[in-house]
């Protein structure tokens, strides 16, 4: 076991980078991205009203959060199973999650009211946390697992 840890030394090392990367972008969220919901979601945001915002900035943040938050995790999927079909399937259910995910986010907060509090704060956490991530590892596991 041990000679196989030295083997994978590299991969290791951008493993563990990747999730320093991962929790750098949670730690310093406040100071590196524009979300006024960070601060909505963090008090009693079921009998608030929205907070108010600026549209484009909000998306621009949010999508550059959410290519951080892939880049990471595509890295960490890579090193982990060293096989590029897997990352490449992971990166374009990456894309198309997120598409669907910035939709629905931007019309709740745009055409509905704050009673849909709880799904919008579900859908933001998938947006700007690396969730994905702890659902596709087991799930490529077990498929390899499988094969």
């Amino acid at each position: 076991m041990l000679q196989k840890l030295l083997q994978n030394k590299a991969a290791i090392f951008f493993i563990l980078l990747s999730l320093v990367a991962l929790v750098a972008i949670r730690g310093y969220e406040t100071q590196w991205f524009y979300d006024p919901f960070l601060a909505y979601f963090k008090n009693d945001y079921l009998n608030l009203p929205f907070p108010e915002f600026d549209s484009f900035k909000l998306f621009f943040s949010m999508t550059f959060r959410f290519v951080l938050n892939t880049f990471f995790s595509l890295l960490i999927i890579y090193f982990l199973f060293k096989d590029l079909t897997i990352t490449k399937f992971a990166s374009i259910l990456y894309g198309f999650l997120f598409i669907i995910l910035m939709l629905f986010f931007f019309v709740l907060v745009s055409y509905f009211s704050e009673s849909n509090n709880f799904l919008l704060f579900y859908i933001r956490r998938f947006i700007i946390q690396p969730l994905f991530l702890i659902l596709l590892i087991p799930a490529i596991y077990f498929q390899k697992k499988s094969e």
